[in-house]
């Protein structure tokens, strides 16, 4: 095994994978760890690595979070599929880039209860989710035209599954980027800010002036066929829109669904939270429309049952693209966004 790896420096990362080869590849990336179960251990993040020809390069990612199921579901099976001959450039996948969080259902890694999407660029040095991210930024994406990373809501966040991309200080990138999430396959297509941009992999990206695009498909902490379908064809819709695969677009259109709608929010405002710790009652469902000051919803006191609920407002007018699902609530929680139609925006 080398750790040999194009631009990875000082990375701590071990891996036989080859990013020039020609040919498709199935291996992992090991990530040593010390733990008291194992003194010298290895997180064996899995990678598949398919390159044909010239072409593009496109990071296709899956399990950042690792209670967010639709993407390394989706990506296992891509990855399984696809052969060399059907390839023209140079398709990088891991499905479960945080494999501890994946294995464990959890958002953050039970190895250093770190989040993945809030420590880019890495450090080689640090503990396991550092060195992840670390190898991410200096092995992969130095290689890559396009990074795709796949996310749901997990446990705490269900969404009308969208894909998304974030404004880009570069506008031709960001007209190119436009240009394909159109083409995922998705409800929604959202342009949007990042608004907590700090560590994240979308942000990396964008530094370094890679095109990337990122989805948010359902979730709950649960797995459906449809949403695994959107995951599972909106990947393929991006390989072939940049070359890599032959076959036509798969269309919501062709399938009887209503066209990609195209929406956006900008700002905090946007993001509705709970007001104060207790139950939360939900007065909307996903794709209901409301107006700035419109209740939607309501914190109930289960020590103090003669109290009145706390009734929680729309901070914004538009469509409700997320709520939460678990029913306790803390102050400061995320209780629904609020998206508005590019047109209207």
């Amino acid at each position: 095994m080398s750790i040999e790896s194009p631009g990875a420096g000082a990375s701590r990362v071990a891996t036989t994978i080859d990013y020039e080869k020609e040919g498709k590849q199935v291996s992992f990336l090991g990530v040593p760890i010390s733990t008291d179960d194992s003194a010298y251990g290895t997180i064996t993040v899995p990678i598949t690595v398919i390159r044909n020809g010239s072409g593009p390069t496109v990071y296709l990612s899956g399990g950042v979070h690792g209670d967010e199921f639709e993407g390394p579901v989706a990506l296992m099976k891509l990855a399984r599929e696809l052969e060399t001959g059907e390839v023209q450039g140079r398709i990088i996948i891991t499905p479960c880039l945080n494999l501890p969080a994946v294995l464990a259902g959890k958002r953050c890694s039970p190895i250093d209860g770190l989040n993945l999407n809030r420590v880019f660029p890495g450090d080689p040095a640090g503990s396991a989710t550092h060195v992840i991210a670390h190898y991410v930024t200096t092995a992969l994406l130095p290689l890559c035209d396009v990074q795709v990373d796949l996310h749901s809501g997990g446990n705490t966040l269900t969404f009308i599954p969208y894909v998304q991309m974030i404004r880009s200080r570069d506008e031709d990138l960001q007209r190119r980027t436009l240009e394909a999430i159109m083409k995922f396959g998705a409800p929604v297509a959202l342009l949007t800010t990042e608004l907590d941009p700090a560590g994240n992999l979308e942000t990396m990206c964008d530094e370094l002036g890679v095109m990337t695009i990122q989805s948010e498909l359902g979730g709950g902490g649960t797995v459906s066929r449809t949403n695994v379908g959107y995951a599972y064809t909106g990947a393929r819709n991006l390989l072939k829109h940049f070359g890599l695969i032959e076959g036509e677009i798969e269309r919501p259109e062709d399938e009887g669904r209503p066209p990609t709608r195209l929406m956006t929010f900008s700002d905090r405002s946007c993001y509705v939270m709970a007001p104060d710790d207790g139950l939360f009652e939900p007065f909307f469902e996903l794709g209901d429309s409301c107006e700035e000051g419109d209740a939607v919803g309501q914190v109930h006191y289960p020590h103090h049952i003669e109290k009145l609920p706390w009734k929680v407002h729309a901070t914004r007018s538009g469509t409700l693209l997320s709520k939460r699902p678990p029913g306790i609530v803390r102050r400061g929680d995320n209780v629904a966004i609020i998206a508005q139609d590019m047109e209207a925006a």
